[in-house]
């Protein structure tokens, strides 16, 4: 039995933790531009979070627009920040203070992909549908307005076919928040969604 799987195993037979360990990389891509929580300086969660078995791959946009001048971790760790507090969302809203990023994954606009929640562990998200066993993957930017970096595209790729590697997840199980949570959001937007086949495309032939 693969590292990943067995410590999976050890995470799910013991009550969630406020300090899970750091997301297992064993699969992912030796090419693949991967900042860890420990190199962008992670806070460790607030809360207890839920522990799940990956089976199935969402794929987010920020939703904001794109800052190519600020570094990646500068940016995760403002999003760990705000994630961990309550506030309020852009349209008014109110949002509960979150354990940690609710993203496993986030995708800055050069293509350096920095480790956000353990996959180990559930999300969180301000729309209603079930996380239990989605790795939320989210991609800087807007798409409704802007095209994602040619950078973006193929680190997504390299993530998403080493995660359906790493957790048997298969090509039907890779679609968008959208297609989660019907009706209640246009994310990863109008220009990131063609690529969605593409993706799915990618984990079949693997």
């Amino acid at each position: 039995m693969r590292l990943s799987l067995v410590l999976a195993a050890l995470a799910l037979t013991s009550c969630a933790s406020t300090r899970p360990a750091s997301a297992t990389l064993q699969g992912l891509p030796a090419d693949l531009p991967v900042l860890t929580r420990a190199e962008w300086g992670a806070a460790a969660p607030v809360a207890e979070m839920v522990p799940h078995t990956p089976t199935v791959i969402t794929v987010h946009h920020t939703g904001t627009p794109a800052d190519p001048g600020r570094s990646t971790a500068d940016k995760i760790r403002a999003l760990q920040a705000f994630s961990q507090r309550a506030d309020t969302l852009g349209d008014g809203t109110p949002k509960v203070a979150w354990a940690d990023v609710p993203y496993h994954y986030y995708i800055g606009t050069d293509g350096l992909v920095a480790e956000g929640r353990d996959v180990r562990f559930e999300g969180d998200t301000n729309t209603r549908y079930d996380l239990t066993g989605h790795i939320q993957v989210v991609v800087e930017g807007n798409f409704e307005e802007t095209e994602p970096t040619p950078e973006q595209l193929a680190s997504l790729e390299g993530l998403v076919v080493a995660l359906a590697g790493e957790w048997d997840i298969p090509a039907d199980a890779v679609a968008g928040h959208g297609d989660r949570a019907v009706g209640q959001t246009v994310c990863p937007g109008e220009n990131l969604k063609p690529f969605l086949p593409v993706l799915r495309d990618a984990v079949e032939a693997e």
